[in-house]
């Protein structure tokens, strides 16, 4: 099965749906009324500890199912800070997810950190529906849209003020992202289509990024062991989900992330 074909045709129906409720032109309207937090420039250096941690609020994924549905998203995002967290991502699919429409908002409301969005986005109304949010950044995935899209995403991004993470699976996904302009980008290394992880995708994929590019690595990372292994490659930025959701303490776990040799 096709994992992410699935999930893009059933968020082709989720926005048609919801622009019955919201129209484009009314979301467009509250696309600035917040203040943004830096996301990139936070990421665009290593932090005191020598990485920065994007750890992740997700309740559920649709390859290992759910992970803590019950998750209070203000609690964990507290934690995270409480952590060192550099920056919090937040899951926002309700379908494969089991996101809950206010988690970005709760958890943005309950830290100082800058707030990624992390969705599926194939629509500039869903641009504006981030913004709306007032999420800091958001998540474009290369394997889902053409170049043309992501320079256009790229560019309303930049009219509004929010950051943009590219995440690329593949050379093939980088040279599009690349060649659209992205600055910051996730190298995933699970493939969305199948679900399958391999950790050293990120290392490999690092040393194909053009110079002033921002590499963030992306799934699969459970230890301290992972971390090493890709700061020899130059990669100092990770974005962490499901084993902080699944221990028992974020704060201290994101804290073990950051120490070396545990």
């Amino acid at each position: 099965m096709d994992f992410l074909a699935k999930i893009v045709e059933n968020k082709k129906s989720e926005i048609g749906e919801r622009k019955k409720l919201f129209s484009e032109s009314l979301l467009r309207d509250e696309a600035t009324k917040f203040k943004r937090r830096p996301f990139i420039n936070k990421l665009s250096k290593p932090g005191p500890s020598g990485i920065n941690i994007i750890a992740e609020i997700k309740r559920a994924s649709p390859s290992k199912g759910s992970l803590r549905p019950d998750l209070d998203p203000a609690e964990y995002a507290a934690e995270y800070e409480k952590g060192g967290a550099a920056a919090i991502s937040v899951l926002t699919d309700k379908s494969f997810f089991m996101a809950k429409p206010d988690d970005l908002i709760r958890a943005r409301n309950a830290s100082t950190l800058p707030v990624l969005r992390k969705d599926f986005i194939i629509s500039s109304y869903q641009i504006y529906e981030t913004s709306a949010m007032g999420a800091d950044a958001l998540l474009l995935i290369a394997r889902i849209l053409s170049k043309e899209q992501i320079k256009n995403y790229l560019a309303l991004c930049g009219e509004i003020g929010i950051d943009v993470l590219v995440e690329v699976h593949s050379g093939k996904d980088l040279q599009t992202a690349s060649d659209a302009g992205a600055r910051l980008i996730g190298i995933n290394n699970r493939n969305l289509s199948s679900f399958e992880t391999d950790t050293e995708n990120a290392v490999r994929i690092s040393g194909l990024l053009n110079p002033g590019q921002i590499a963030v690595a992306a799934s699969g990372i459970t230890g301290r062991p992972d971390i090493e292994k890709n700061l020899s490659s130059g990669i100092y930025n990770f974005l962490i989900g499901e084993s902080i959701v699944r221990s028992g303490n974020p704060a201290e776990f994101i804290k073990s992330l950051t120490v070396k040799g545990t």
